[in-house]
């Protein structure tokens, strides 16, 4: 099955974000846990929740794919700033279990110079201290783009997470095609050359998810700058290989890319024409 979305404003509830996915052609959709920027949480309307059940069930819908807000930094050198991203985390895990059997998925953080070995450390010992055995949830580590002193710049860094990890089974990876191309990896032109050795240092099973975000900068350029598909330098053509891919196709693929809904429509059917299954 073709899982496609985008990301959903979560301020008229679940299964308003439901609704708005049928309406522009998704069936599945990521959103912020609670406000991007900052640490405010709605109470979870449990009414709300079954009724996007529901609806997802009705419409055959893949795994939601959450985001943790951008202000979480599990490896800053801030003890302040370490309190409140295991408190974010922690109290979104839980939550998501109103959701039961989907994604969360975090930037992992920036180690602001003391080191990626101790960034992560860090963020190691917090999802330790937080993922739990009995959770639904995956916690996904999502691929960055290298900007600044980021943790997850490379397979190899993500790969150190897991190996560190208590419940591996629990843990696994979102990658962004703007932030690996950003980071190095030529997934517009070599995406064989990419997969394999992602498979070879982190597996294959451990990809749970994809953000499919065209980039304003050329490979290697560890900017982090989202374009629209087909307008940046990744290209349409290594959107349709992507989704295509046998080991990629069966994933829920997230757009994050500079758009309205109506733009998000016409690129989810741009990129239903073009799936082959």
């Amino acid at each position: 099955m073709f899982t496609i979305g985008c990301h959903l404003s979560a301020s008229k509830g679940f299964k308003n974000m439901g609704e708005t996915a049928i309406s522009i052609g998704a069936n599945t959709f990521a959103f912020f846990t609670r406000n991007p920027r900052g640490g405010a949480a709605k109470a979870i309307d449990e009414a709300d929740v079954q009724a996007l059940i529901n609806l997802m069930r009705e419409h055959n819908f893949g795994k939601l794919v959450a985001h943790a807000p951008y202000t979480v930094n599990p490896c800053s050198e801030s003890q302040k700033t370490r309190d409140f991203a295991h408190m974010v985390l922690s109290e979104d895990i839980k939550r998501m279990e109103y959701l039961p059997g989907n994604y969360y998925n975090f930037h992992p953080g920036s180690h602001l110079n003391q080191g990626a070995e101790k960034g992560i450390e860090l963020i190691s010992a917090m999802l330790n201290d937080i993922i739990t055995p009995e959770q639904s949830t995956i916690v996904l580590l999502e691929t960055m783009a290298g900007k600044g002193s980021e943790v997850g710049r490379t397979f190899e860094e993500l790969k150190a997470i897991i190996d560190n990890m208590k419940y591996p089974q629990k843990v696994g990876v979102c990658m962004d095609s703007c932030h690996v191309s950003d980071g190095g990896y030529d997934i517009a032109k070599d995406l064989e050359g990419v997969l394999a050795e992602f498979d070879r240092i982190i597996g294959i099973d451990k990809l749970k998810a994809m953000h499919l975000n065209d980039s304003m900068n050329p490979l290697g350029s560890h900017k982090d700058r989202h374009a629209k598909i087909g307008e940046g330098h990744l290209g349409t053509e290594a959107f349709i290989n992507i989704i295509n891919h046998p080991q990629l196709k069966d994933l829920p693929f997230i757009l994050e890319t500079p758009n309205e809904l109506s733009g998000y429509a016409r690129e989810i059917k741009l990129l239903r024409e073009n799936y082959q299954g």
